[in-house]
């Protein structure tokens, strides 16, 4: 039934994506351009952990007034694109530039008018019961740790993080991120050992994509058992949608994804999984490797 409705919002045209909740970090971007790094530079300046996310090039830094603390240093970032060969102007070649960013603490005489509002949102959250016992009751349960600026899963430690729930806008919201990063830790050699059937963990790759629908897709479904599927499903769709565009939008890969779903969903719930679905998934997933146990896989 889940998978049905998220297939009918995909083929209706679903909202973007919006993040369910606010702390006074979020995702590494640029003050000007507003637009989120990517790849390197993205994994870069987020492992810094500034509470304030926003950067500036030296010239923009002069353009909107401001002048560069004194013995603050600069971060260096990379930008790519493909230009047309000197030799051959039929052909395309990478052309790579690195340059400098300043974070914004380091950065004096800016109108805090064109400063974005960096606090956290806060409501008074009323915990869901359904939803704490989920959670309570699986006892191969990771360890949670609660009042992080992110929401991702680290294989690695086999430790969940994510931000504080007086920061998301619906307690809902809440627990649907908990559960889509619950399902990610499904995934460890100790549980259903899946993470070693997407050998390329490459954040934005055809097997990073195809995990994070997995996420959401079990995220979903367990919304559906605690009951708050109506509060959550639209955002879970335009989530699937984004990562849908990785895989070319062939929605086959939503059906899939449902199979490993339904397995993590099975696992934390302690439901035996039938051995037809346990087949399909593992003849399509015969012919993949391992993969490394480094990668964390954040919502």
């Amino acid at each position: 039934m889940v998978t049905n409705l998220i297939i009918q919002r995909l083929e209706a045209g679903v909202v973007p994506w919006h993040m369910p909740w606010k702390t006074a970090g979020g995702f590494p971007r640029n003050l000007v351009s507003k637009k989120t790094y990517r790849g390197f530079n993205f994994w870069y300046l987020l492992s810094f952990g500034f509470e304030r996310p926003y950067f500036l090039t030296f010239n923009q830094v002069q353009d909107m007034g401001g002048t560069i603390r004194k013995g603050c240093k600069s971060f260096q970032v990379v930008f790519w694109k493909m230009v047309e060969s000197r030799e051959d102007p039929a052909k395309k070649v990478p052309y790579l530039r690195y340059y400098r960013v300043f974070h914004v603490d380091d950065i004096e005489g800016i109108d805090p008018k064109k400063l974005p509002e960096t606090g956290n949102h806060d409501h008074d959250f009323d915990p869901i019961g359904t939803c704490d016992r989920l959670v309570e009751e699986w006892t191969d349960s990771p360890l949670i740790e609660q009042g992080k600026p992110h929401a991702c899963y680290i294989p690695s430690l086999d430790k969940v993080e994510i931000p504080s729930p007086r920061t998301f806008f619906k307690d809902e919201e809440y627990y649907s991120a908990l559960f889509h990063e619950l399902v990610h830790s499904t995934g460890h050699r100790k549980r259903l050992d899946r993470h070693s059937k997407f050998p390329n963990h490459s954040f934005g790759s055809k097997d990073y994509s195809q995990e994070e629908l997995v996420a959401e897709m079990g995220a979903a479904y367990l919304c559906a058992v605690a009951g708050i599927e109506n509060e959550t499903i639209d955002n879970s769709a335009a989530y699937i949608q984004g990562w849908l565009k990785k895989l070319k939008n062939d929605n086959k890969f939503v059906l899939q994804a449902a199979n490993y779903a339904q397995l993590a969903t099975d696992y934390i719930l302690g439901i035996k999984p039938h051995e037809t679905s346990e087949t399909v998934v593992e003849q399509e997933a015969s012919s993949m490797q391992p993969v490394s146990d480094t990668l964390n896989f954040e919502l």
